[in-house]
């Protein structure tokens, strides 16, 4: 059974926004003003990670593959930053601080969607049928 999609979007920007919620509240460098100032963030990062960062990972696949990944976390730290620049009420005081949100929003998201996620259902095993061949 699939979730609807408006349903799936708004779980999606709930667990980001616990992210975002959680760095700020674990980060000595961020901050954010309001609820408000949160959803707009949400907002925002949502669209960038939809538009922004698909390319910012193709035109830097060679260094993402180097570093077996890592080049993610940087990319996801800079889009954290641009949003902090671009939001007026939240903060992220340097790039270090946005590297350490951006690893503690990916880890929220890690978890909370594979908890989130739905299960498929069991198959059933098929009966066995028996085998003419007698071994001895």
């Amino acid at each position: 059974m699939s979730r609807h999609p408006w349903l799936n979007l708004l779980l999606r920007w709930s667990v980001l926004a616990l992210g975002v919620a959680l760095s700020a509240r674990i980060v000595p460098g961020i901050t954010y003003d309001s609820g408000v100032t949160l959803l707009v963030v949400v907002a925002l990062l949502s669209l960038f990670n939809a538009i922004l960062k698909p390319l910012l990972v193709i035109f830097t696949l060679p260094f993402v593959l180097l570093s077996l990944g890592l080049g993610i976390w940087l990319i996801n730290a800079l889009l954290f930053l641009a949003v902090s620049r671009l939001v007026e009420g939240f903060y992220v005081h340097d790039f270090w601080a946005a590297l350490w949100g951006a690893l503690i929003v990916s880890a929220t998201n890690f978890v909370l969607s594979g908890l989130l996620r739905p299960r498929p259902a069991a198959k059933p095993v098929p009966p066995r049928k028996p085998d003419d061949v007698i071994d001895i």
